[in-house]
């Protein structure tokens, strides 16, 4: 384990988001004077490429290998997407610092930057998120609503490659058509009908515009959402249209945006905290995991919970639905910063009482009986 004065080895996940992440938090850390270094630790989430993550039966798939390599002392610490932690902690671990948050809000991302309400009727939406698709159908029950799993860049490329490809075979059939009728013709030059041929146009593409190309999508989406701090922070944003969704309708997971340094209960973790914690970020995230946990929705519930806090009071917006958006329970509360978590408990109680614990109980079961059901991946990759 790091003593004071030696190299904090900070485990985090292998995918590029993950590792940008991870290295906002060392930048950070070193710029007080904390030498840190990244190891990467491949995850139970990470190694099941074809299957749901809800089949894996609980929570935690991305977070429990990189806790247990901390727990164990190979490694001093782990930084996590914050709401792909379960809110059922190891006792010994504790979150060490929160630090500031992106934002919080999903975002509509399509190739021409078309809005939800632009969408044509039956338009084919991606998400592996409960939330999302039952927030989705409340919004435009008409929509098509389709699994979509993967990291950030693989997610986007799947919703590109169908115009790519499409852009791809019809500059291919002019360029032939202009042959063909330059063949034909007396004068043999034509003017042709884009300003670049199609092997030019194929070199200026870039290396991800050329990995999407090369896929053979199972499902071709109109559009995806993901979360906005995801897709920035993979720095992905030039390659597609994006538009934001009003976050007090399309309420964000818990935690969201936010990232989480988990570390052993003691010395090392002060210093973290002192060194990284912002306390606005951990106050707004600890009313929305209270709440989630008070709910116990976990990773199978339809549960969005955002808040802001502004001032001495915390604006909570909490939204549980059914899996199809039929039903809902919600409120929109300012609850007082000095007492958030007691006021988070009771506003918890006051939602499961209103029938927020028959929505999640009913999910429950519809996660279990169904082979098809969404899952709840959100960001770590987002």
């Amino acid at each position: 384990m790091t003593t004071r004065g030696e190299t904090l080895q900070l485990a985090t996940r292998g995918s590029d988001l993950a590792l940008r992440q991870a290295a906002t938090v060392r930048d950070s850390l070193s710029s007080r004077r904390l030498a840190v270094e990244l190891v990467e630790v491949e995850t139970t989430g990470d190694q099941i490429r074809d299957e749901l993550i809800h089949r894996l039966g609980k929570t935690g798939a991305f977070v429990r290998s990189l806790d247990e390599k901390v727990l164990d002392g190979e490694l001093d610490a782990a930084v996590h997407s914050m709401k792909d932690m379960p809110t059922e902690r190891p006792e010994r671990l504790v979150v060490a610092a929160v630090p500031e948050r992106a934002a919080a809000e999903d975002v509509l991302v399509t190739p021409d930057g078309r809005s939800l309400e632009e969408l044509p009727e039956g338009a084919t939406v991606g998400t592996s998120s409960l939330r999302r698709k039952a927030q989705l159908l409340a919004e435009r029950d008409d929509l098509t609503v389709e699994p979509l799993r993967g990291n950030v860049d693989t997610r986007l490329a799947k919703l590109l490659a169908p115009s790519l490809q499409q852009e791809h075979q019809e500059r291919h059939e002019a360029e032939q058509e202009q042959t063909d009728d330059a063949e034909d013709s007396d004068e043999g030059d034509e003017k042709h009908p884009y300003d670049r041929t199609v092997e030019e146009w194929f070199d200026d593409l870039t290396e991800f515009e050329r990995r999407a190309m090369e896929r053979d999508p199972d499902t071709e989406y109109d559009a995806i959402v993901l979360a906005k701090a995801g897709l920035h922070r993979a720095g992905l944003t030039r390659y597609v249209g994006l538009s934001d969704l009003d976050p007090d309708r399309f309420v964000p997971a818990p935690g969201q945006g936010a990232l989480a340094v988990t570390a052993v209960d003691g010395d090392l973790a002060l210093d973290i905290k002192d060194r990284l914690d912002d306390p606005q970020t951990r106050v707004e995230t600890t009313v929305e995991r209270t709440i989630l946990e008070e709910l116990g929705g976990g990773c199978v519930a339809p549960i969005g919970v955002h808040a802001q806090l502004e001032g001495g009071v915390v604006h909570t917006r909490v939204r549980v639905l059914s899996q199809d958006g039929t039903e809902e329970v919600s409120v929109g509360r300012d609850i007082p910063a000095e007492y958030h978590i007691d006021a988070a408990q009771d506003l918890a109680a006051e939602l499961a009482e209103q029938g927020a614990d028959d929505l999640i109980a009913e999910a429950k079961r519809d996660s279990t009986d169904a082979d098809d059901a969404s899952a709840a991946r959100e960001e770590n990759e987002e």
